[in-house]
């Protein structure tokens, strides 16, 4: 379902990508410039069992698309490659439990005028490993999923290629910027300068607490990012060979290709989440 509609075209798109965030959605969208001239706010609930939809259609200024069906990456392509109307010079992307500081989006979009800029990322500003996680994005130009934003043109030439992103694949944000430091093309296309981090961009996460719930969460979060893992290797292997043309529908149909291949790291850190993972996928083949 899909409200205020009429409110499609602008000058910057602000799309946020929720699932069960009722928790975190309010906050998000009070940090979002809605009802701004110019700018369109659209959030993008998918396969959610809670309140989250409901907390986004009492904002006046913001279009609701409410799917069942879940899943990030099948989501990104539904809003961003088969809505009609969704039209702008500059895309940002927020996750629904991040909350985008003051000037972020500006900032990101100013970026990403300057010519052979596809992408622009914003930074953490807060967290464990903030340090880390900064250092490591400016020094490789790296592009979280909570906030970045890529340009009109790119989006345009994406929407001609016919390209899409699996629609199973754990994490939007490593393809697309894969895709955005190839310019749509092979690996030996890479140009790290396509994507440019933003220090002037930046969010904050919810902090992991330590109740059971939270420590839930995380464990289900740290396999995610053992399957992506796996996953990016798949992908990695596809850019250096084929090129984006190839990639598939559905990630699920190359695991029996890759994962009997796959071993977990041994990083202490990783090995448990790595062992669920690859179980998962396995299962996945035989399914």
């Amino acid at each position: 379902m899909i409200a205020n509609s009429d409110a499609q075209h602008s000058q910057i798109c602000v799309i946020v990508l929720a699932h069960n965030e009722e928790r975190r959605i309010k906050t998000c969208l009070d940090n979002l410039p809605i009802g701004r001239d110019g700018v369109a706010v659209h959030v993008v609930v998918n396969g959610s069992r809670d309140r989250t939809a409901d907390i986004a259609r009492s904002y006046r200024d913001v279009a609701v698309h409410d799917w069942e069906q879940g899943g990030k990456s099948r989501s990104w392509n539904r809003i961003m490659l088969d809505t009609p109307g969704i039209e702008a010079e500059c895309f940002v992307f927020v996750d629904g439990d991040a909350e985008v500081l003051p000037g972020s989006i500006d900032a990101l979009c100013e970026v990403l005028a300057q010519p052979g800029v596809n992408a622009a990322a914003g930074l953490p500003t807060n967290g464990r490993k903030v340090d880390e996680y900064r250092a490591s994005m400016v020094r490789d130009h790296g592009l979280f999923g909570d906030l970045y934003a890529l340009s009109g043109d790119f989006v345009r030439r994406l929407r001609a290629s016919s390209l899409r992103l699996p629609e199973d694949l754990v994490g939007d944000d490593g393809l697309i910027g894969a895709l955005a430091k190839t310019d749509l093309g092979h690996e030996r296309e890479w140009r790290n300068e396509r994507v440019m981090p933003v220090v002037a961009a930046g969010f904050l996460c919810e902090p992991v607490n330590l109740d059971l719930d939270s420590l839930r969460m995380q464990a289900k979060r740290m396999r995610n990012y053992s399957t992506r893992h796996f996953q990016n290797l798949i992908i990695s292997d596809i850019m250096r060979g084929e090129g984006p043309a190839a990639l598939p529908k559905r990630m699920v149909d190359l695991y029996p290709r890759y994962v009997p291949g796959f071993r977990p790291r041994w990083d202490p850190r990783f090995y448990w989440f790595d062992r669920q993972a690859l179980a998962q996928m396995r299962h996945a083949c035989a399914a």
